[in-house]
């Protein structure tokens, strides 16, 4: 009995083992109609009744006062002692969640939930292709996932520490005759999923709109992530969530690019291109800034481009995008 139950075991280790590294080897997979997935390990019971939690967010974040606000509550139990909550909470306290950060997973929807909750990478929710109501959590909002890696914005940097993760399953781009990238389209059913889990948590946590930002913003030499098809634009127009230049303000810089000719006179000038650089690290881009168009910049560029201008993703810093970015700078200057 006992042998046999061994072989059992084993043989179910065995497939188990061979199905995650088949799973792992294919980078570019076909993007199935799948049924839900699901995964058959078995989990801790999640007893909603248990434990101490706010609801709701009863803080008054206009007042910087984020004493009494939504989230569990994890208190130490030591052996012989009573830890009491007669004098909970202090004010001398603040959200960690200071960053939403969106993510592509170039796998499709089964193949994303596996990679994402049983390997070294993870993200706080997982938004499928699948045309329903569910958006699934894998990481509680006050752990730390692993999402970001080496990441940097503004005068922050490792923003796993801080920021909330949703990565959006889509397979990211594949390649033409001409070595072209194409990206893969968002549905319209998942993009409101996104952005209705935005609008929800940058409320409750009261995210500014200069930190709401695509992977490819906070490490642009590694990623391209959610790419050039998502659409900051509605997002920011239909749910107010995140940031957009001003038309207007933006038609007057594009202006006197064109009437100074800068661009075209300047543009292997060491000068000029350290005022481009400048520009992308006031903005919020880890940058050098070294006179040169060297990868980095040019990568940096693209990433800026894949967010505010995605109809031209060239790398190239042309006078549309100077203009972008010179009244993005305006509106959201660093304080």
């Amino acid at each position: 009995m006992r042998n046999t139950l061994y072989l059992t075991t084993l043989g179910m280790i065995i497939i188990s083992c061979g199905s995650q590294q088949k799973n792992l080897k294919s980078k570019t997979p076909t993007l199935p109609n799948v049924p839900k997935p699901f995964i058959t390990e078995k989990k801790p019971e999640i007893k909603e009744d248990e434990g101490e939690y706010y609801k709701v967010n009863i803080a008054d974040i206009t007042k910087n006062d984020n004493t009494i606000s939504y989230g569990s509550i994890v208190s130490a139990n030591p052996v012989g002692y009573k830890v009491t909550k007669n004098y909970f909470p202090s004010i001398g306290q603040n959200f960690r969640q200071r960053y939403l950060i969106l993510h592509y997973t170039v796998l499709n929807d089964e193949k994303s939930i596996s990679t994402l909750t049983q390997q070294s990478v993870s993200a706080h929710y997982l938004v499928s292709t699948l045309p329903d109501k569910e958006i699934y959590q894998i990481v509680d909002e006050n752990k730390r996932a692993y999402h970001a890696g080496i990441s940097f914005w503004r005068k922050d940097q490792q923003l796993n520490d801080t920021s909330i993760g949703i990565e959006i399953v889509n397979l990211g781009y594949t390649t033409d005759s001409l070595n072209n990238r194409v990206f893969y389209p968002y549905p319209e059913e998942q993009f409101r999923k996104v952005a209705a889990l935005a609008k929800d948590i940058v409320t409750r946590y009261n995210i500014p709109p200069t930190n709401i930002l695509a992977h490819s913003d906070i490490a642009p030499t590694r990623k391209q992530d959610p790419g050039p098809l998502f659409p900051w634009k509605r997002l920011y127009d239909e749910y107010q969530i995140g940031m957009w230049y001003d038309e207007t303000a933006k038609q007057t810089f594009l202006n006197q690019i064109l009437t100074t000719n800068d661009i075209a006179l300047q543009y292997n000038n060491p000068e000029f291109v350290s005022k481009i650089q400048q520009q992308l690290v006031q903005f919020g881009y880890a940058l050098t800034v070294n006179g040169v168009w060297d990868k980095p910049t040019k990568q940096t560029i693209e990433a800026f481009q894949f967010h505010f201008r995605p109809n031209n993703y060239s790398g190239i810093m042309d006078a549309e995008t100077w203009a972008t970015l010179q009244a993005l700078v305006q509106k959201y200057p660093q304080k």
